[in-house]
C-alpha cells in the first residue's frame, strides 16, 4: 500500500468544474488536501456531480472552500457544506444564486444541521453580494456562531431606519435589503468574537449617525475605519475602553482633507482617554459641533478643558462628570498656581488673587476660559470634587443655559449658589445633591433667580429644612419634580404641605422605616 503524503495545509487547489476533474478531486483526497477553491461552478449537472464528489473524498478534512464567482443552487450548496464538517474558512463571495431566492436555510431542519457542519467556522467571505438580505444573512450567520473574520465587501448597504417600502416585515429582518441597523446588531451580539469586519466599497461613506457604544474590543486601529465616513454627523463611542483617541484623531481629520461635519460625539467612560490625544482631537472637530460627552474620562485634567475653550466655542451641552482632575484654574482660563506658594500666601489665595485680576495683566498670561462657551445649554459637572465657589462663580454666567449638574462638589457654599443663580437665570433643569454645604439661606437668595426651574435634585443636603421648601414654592411655580430624598432637616409633612401648594409638582423624600431608608415618591 502506498504511504499517503502529508496534507498541504498551507496550499490552495484550484479545482475547474468539469467531469475531466473527478479523477484529481479522488486523487487530492487522498492526499488529505484541506484547502481548495473550485472555478466555473454553475448550476448544471456537471457541477452537482463535481460537488458530490468534493463531499466524498475531500469533505471530510477540508477546512477552507472557496466558491467565489461561482452560481451553485442552493440544494447543492447544502449537500456540499453538510458534507465538510471541518471548515474553518468559507468564501462565497459573489455567489448570488444563493440568495435570489431569499429561501437560504429558510427551513429550520436545513439549517439546523448546516450549524453543526460549520460550528467550527471562523473566516466568512460575503463580498460582492448584490442580493444579500437581512434575512439570508442573518440564517447563515447564525450557522456560524463563532466567526471571527467577515467580509461584507461591496455588498450593498441601506441606511433607512423604517421597513422597506410595501413590507410589512421589520428592517431587521428585511428580505430583500441588508441593513446597516441589522448588521449593527449582529456585530453586538459578536463583538467579544469578532476580530475584523471588512466593510469596504459598502457605501459607508454616507453614514450619518453611528453608534458603537460598548463596544469592549473597539481598538484605534478599529478608529482609523472612520476616515471614510465624510457625511458622518454624530458619533457614540461611549465605553470603548481601549480606545485612546490617537487614532480617532487622524482618521477625521483625513476625510478630504477636513473634518466631518460632526454635531455630536460621545467619548463617555472611555478610560484610557488622556489628554495628549485630546490636543491633537478637539482642533479637527470643528466649529459644527454642538454636543461633546466626555463624562467619566477620569485621567483629563485642565489642559483639556481649556482646549475645548479654545477650539469648540459653538458647543450647546459639555459634559464632563467624574473628570474629577478638574481644578478652578482650569475653567477660569489662568496659569497653574505655582507648586510653591508666595511667602504668606496659600495655594487658595493665590488663586483668588489671580482670579480677581492682577493690576499688570501681562504678567499673568490668562488662557480660554469657561466663559467662552456662551452657547451653552447644558452642563455636567458632577463630581468635579476639586472644583469651588473660586471658579464656579465667576465663570458659571450663560444666559441660555438650561441645564446644570453640580451634584457631589462637596466645597460649593451659599456663595457659589447665588452667583450661579444669578449667571444662570434660565435654569429648567438644576442637580445639586450631595451639596452639604448648602443651607436655607443661600436658597432664600438664589430661588427668586429660577422662576423657570422644573426639575430640581437636592437629595442630601443635609443643612436644608422646610424654610428652603417654602422658599422653592413660592419663587419656582413652574417646578414640576423636586428630590429632597435623604435630606434630613426635612420631614415627610413638610413635603406634603409643599405638594399641597403646588399638586402639580412629583416628589422624591426618604425616611428611616425600621432601621433602613425607604425612598417614597409621592
Amino acid at each position: 500500500m502506498a504511504e499517503l503524503l502529508p496534507p498541504e495545509t498551507n496550499v490552495r487547489y484550484k479545482i475547474p468544474v468539469s467531469s475531466a476533474s473527478l479523477p484529481g478531486i479522488k486523487s487530492l483526497g487522498l492526499r488529505g488536501i484541506s484547502c481548495i477553491g473550485l472555478t466555473n461552478l454553475d448550476g448544471s449537472p456537471t457541477s452537482h456531480q463535481v460537488l458530490q464528489s468534493v463531499a466524498y473524498h475531500l469533505g471530510p478534512h477540508l477546512q477552507s472552500l472557496c466558491l467565489g464567482g461561482g452560481s451553485p443552487t442552493e440544494a447543492s450548496f447544502v449537500a456540499l457544506i453538510l458534507g465538510c464538517p471541518a471548515l474553518r474558512s468559507l468564501d462565497l463571495s459573489g455567489c448570488n444564486s444563493l440568495f435570489i431566492s431569499g429561501m437560504l436555510l429558510a427551513q429550520p431542519e436545513t439549517a439546523q444541521r448546516v450549524q453543526q457542519a460549520l460550528s467550527g467556522l471562523r473566516e466568512l467571505n460575503l463580498a460582492g453580494l448584490q442580493n444579500l438580505a437581512d434575512l439570508s444573512f442573518n440564517r447563515l450567520s447564525s450557522c456560524a456562531p463563532d466567526l471571527e473574520r467577515l467580509s461584507l465587501a461591496y455588498c450593498h448597504l441601506t441606511f433607512e431606519l423604517g421597513p422597506a417600502r410595501g413590507s410589512s416585515v421589520p428592517q431587521d429582518s428585511s428580505r430583500s435589503q441588508f441593513s446597516f441597523h441589522n448588521l449593527l446588531q449582529f456585530v453586538k451580539e459578536r463583538a467579544s468574537r469578532l476580530h475584523a469586519l471588512d466593510l469596504s466599497g459598502t457605501g459607508l461613506q454616507h453614514l450619518q449617525h453611528l453608534n458603537v457604544r460598548k463596544l469592549q474590543r473597539l481598538t484605534d486601529a478599529g478608529c482609523t475605519a472612520l476616515g471614510g465616513l465624510w457625511e458622518l454627523q454624530s458619533l457614540d463611542m461611549a465605553e470603548c475602553c481601549l480606545v485612546s483617541g490617537r487614532e480617532l484623531a487622524l482618521a477625521l481629520s483625513s476625510v478630504h482633507g477636513t473634518p466631518p461635519p460632526l454635531t455630536s460625539l460621545s467619548l463617555a467612560y472611555c478610560s484610557s482617554l488622556k489628554d495628549a490625544s485630546l490636543f491633537s482631537l478637539i482642533p479637527v472637530l470643528g466649529p459644527s459641533l454642538r454636543v461633546l460627552d466626555l463624562s467619566s474620562c477620569v485621567a483629563l485634567t485642565n489642559r483639556t478643558l481649556q482646549a475645548i475653550c479654545t477650539y469648540l466655542t459653538q458647543l450647546s451641552v459639555l459634559r464632563l462628570a467624574w473628570c474629577k482632575e478638574l481644578q478652578d484654574w482650569g475653567l477660569l482660563g489662568l496659569r497653574e498656581p505655582s507648586e510653591e506658594p508666595v511667602q504668606g500666601s496659600q495655594p487658595h489665595q493665590e488663586l483668588e488673587h489671580q482670579a480677581s485680576g492682577p493690576k499688570d495683566p501681562s504678567s499673568q498670561p490668562q488662557g480660554p476660559s469657561l466663559l467662552m462657551l456662551q452657547a451653552l445649554q447644558e452642563l455636567d459637572l458632577t463630581a468635579c470634587s476639586k472644583l469651588t465657589d473660586t471658579s464656579l462663580a465667576k465663570v458659571l454666567q450663560f444666559p441660555q443655559l438650561r441645564q446644570l449638574s453640580l451634584s457631589l462638589l462637596p466645597a460649593l457654599t451659599n456663595k457659589g449658589l447665588v452667583a450661579v443663580a444669578r449667571g444662570c437665570p434660565s435654569l429648567e433643569r438644576l442637580a445639586l445633591s450631595h451639596c452639604s454645604l448648602l443651607s436655607d439661606e443661600g436658597w432664600a437668595q438664589a430661588a427668586h433667580s429660577w422662576p423657570r426651574l422644573q426639575h430640581l435634585n437636592l437629595s442630601s443636603c443635609c443643612q436644608l429644612t422646610e424654610q428652603t421648601l417654602d422658599t422653592i414654592g413660592r419663587a419656582c411655580k413652574q417646578i414640576q419634580m423636586l428630590d429632597v430624598a435623604m435630606c434630613s432637616g426635612i420631614s415627610m409633612a413638610a413635603v406634603r404641605r409643599f405638594q399641597a401648594q403646588l399638586p402639580q409638582v412629583t416628589c422624591i423624600h426618604s425616611r428611616f422605616v425600621g432601621g433602613a431608608d425607604l425612598t417614597l415618591t409621592l
